[in-house]
C-alpha cells in the first residue's frame, strides 16, 4: 500500500463522515434493540469475566441443542455497546438459533488500566470459553457455534478462527470455532495505526498491529470465514474485504462479497431484513 497523508486515512476510515445520516441507523438500532429485549426472553449482563464490561446477553433457543451465534459489536474498539445490537437476535431466533451478544472493554481504557486491541481479542476468547462451558443450559449446542461481528467486531470474529482453544481451556477442542461471518471487517491494522482520529484512542503500536492483524497470519488450517462489505463503503473497506480473501485463500474464505447499495451502517440493518443476501449467507453458514 502506497504512503498516504493523514487526511486521506481519515477520509477512508471515518464512516460517520462518509455516511451523513449515520445517526438514523444508530437510532434504528437502539429502538429495534429495545423492542427485541422487550419481546424476547433474554438474560442480560451475564458476566463472563471480572471486568465491568466483560458481560454478555443471552437470547435462549426455543428448543434444546440449537446452533449458537455469538455476535460482536463494532465501534472501532472504542465505542458502542452490546445493548445497541440486540436487534440481531430476533431474525436469528427465527432460524432456531441461541444468540449471545457480547460486550468488551473499550480503548483506551482508564488511567492505570489501559485497554488495547489485543486485550479485547483476549476478552473475546474468554467470552467464547464461557459460551463453551455454559450455553447448553440455555438451549445451545456448544459444538455448533458461529461467530459474527460488524466492523471492529468483524475483525474480532476473524481472529477467533486463529485461536488455539486448548490454551484457553483444556476442555475445549483445539480448533473449536470453525465458522465466522465478518461484516465490514478490518484485517490489517497498519492503516488504522496511521489514521489520526482513531490513533488517539487506540494507540496502536507496530507490535500490536503484527499480533492482531488476521490478514498477516497464515490461513487457518480449518474453518471458514464469510467476509462481506457494503458496495458503497470506502475504497479501503473494500480493499480489506479483498485482502483477507487473497491472503487466506478461497478455501478459508469461500465467500467474499460486496453487497450492492449498502454502506457501512445500512449493511448491518440489512441483517434483519427478510430476503436479504446477508441474511441468506447467515443461514447458509449456520447450517453448514
Amino acid at each position: 500500500m502506497s504512503m498516504q497523508t493523514p487526511a486521506w486515512y481519515d477520509s477512508m476510515y471515518n464512516n460517520r463522515e462518509l455516511v451523513p445520516d449515520f445517526d438514523v441507523h444508530f437510532n434504528h438500532w437502539t429502538e429495534s434493540s429495545k423492542a427485541a429485549r422487550a419481546s424476547h426472553k433474554c438474560l442480560l449482563d451475564v458476566p463472563y469475566g471480572h471486568g465491568v464490561q466483560e458481560t454478555l446477553d443471552i437470547f435462549p433457543a426455543k428448543k434444546p441443542n440449537a446452533p449458537v451465534v455469538v455476535f460482536i459489536h463494532g465501534g472501532y474498539w472504542r465505542s458502542l455497546d452490546k445493548s445497541d445490537q440486540s436487534f440481531v437476535a430476533p431474525p436469528l431466533h427465527d432460524m432456531g438459533v441461541c444468540v449471545v451478544v457480547v460486550n468488551y472493554a473499550l480503548c483506551p481504557g482508564k488511567p492505570g488500566a489501559p485497554v488495547t486491541v489485543p486485550d479485547i481479542a483476549l476478552q473475546m476468547t474468554q467470552a467464547l470459553a464461557w459460551t463453551w462451558r455454559h450455553i447448553a443450559k440455555h438451549g445451545g449446542d456448544p459444538m455448533r457455534v458461529t461467530v459474527v461481528g460488524h466492523s471492529a467486531g468483524g475483525h474480532l470474529a476473524a481472529m477467533m478462527l486463529g485461536c488455539h482453544w486448548k490454551a484457553v481451556d483444556r476442555s475445549m477442542p483445539a480448533n473449536w470455532i470453525q465458522k465466522a461471518l465478518s461484516i465490514s471487517g478490518l484485517y490489517d491494522l497498519e492503516p488504522i495505526r496511521q489514521t489520526p482520529f482513531l490513533q488517539v484512542s487506540l494507540k496502536l503500536t507496530p507490535a500490536q498491529v503484527k499480533k492482531a492483524s488476521p490478514a498477516l497470519w497464515p490461513s487457518p488450517r480449518q474453518g471458514v470465514l464469510y467476509s462481506v462489505a457494503g458496495g458503497n463503503e470506502s475504497a479501503e473497506f473494500l480493499r480489506h474485504n479483498r485482502l483477507i480473501h487473497q491472503n487466506w485463500g478461497p478455501r478459508a474464505v469461500p465467500v467474499c462479497e460486496n453487497l450492492a447499495g449498502l454502506n457501512h451502517f445500512s449493511i448491518l440493518s440489512d441483517f434483519a431484513q427478510k430476503g436479504s443476501r446477508l441474511r441468506a449467507l447467515m443461514r447458509q453458514l449456520i447450517e453448514a
